[in-house]
């Protein structure tokens, strides 16, 4: 079976934010599939997707800590059209990414017991985010 749906995340402030449960909630055909792979494919230039810690929140605050400090904005970025938080969003999401294939099994994905899908929110006001889901594997 092949699926692919797109989903909106809720804008959030600048930061790494937990969205495992909101991306889960709107994709229902999860429950469908046995055995599959879920691609995800953030949608934006300047704001990221990826696989960290899903327990600590301390985590978050430091991983957002480290981008303000080795990305800065007042670095001396040519392209700065939108702001000065505009080419840092866009250095930050090129170097953590915006895709993650994940394992399905049963209706679940199979993630480790502290992992969960971040979404890095590299803009002062980065406003809702678009992810294409593609669902791929056996139908229950």
């Amino acid at each position: 079976m092949w699926y692919q749906q797109a989903l909106t995340l809720r804008p959030k402030a600048r930061g790494f934010h937990l969205v495992t449960e909101e991306i889960v909630r709107q994709l229902p055909a999860l429950g469908d599939v046995n055995t599959g792979l879920l691609h995800l494919l953030l949608q934006h230039t300047s704001a990221s997707i990826t696989l960290n810690e899903n327990c600590d929140p301390d985590v978050r605050t430091d991983m957002e800590h480290y981008f303000l400090r080795h990305v800065p904005e007042n670095a001396p970025w040519k392209h700065d059209d939108e702001g000065p938080d505009d080419m840092p969003a866009h250095v930050k999401s090129s170097l953590l990414g915006v895709s993650l294939m994940l394992p399905v099994q049963r209706g679940r994905l199979l993630l480790g017991t502290w992992q969960g899908i971040w979404l890095g929110e590299h803009r002062i006001d980065g406003g809702p985010r678009r992810l294409l889901a593609t669902l791929q594997g056996e139908a229950k």
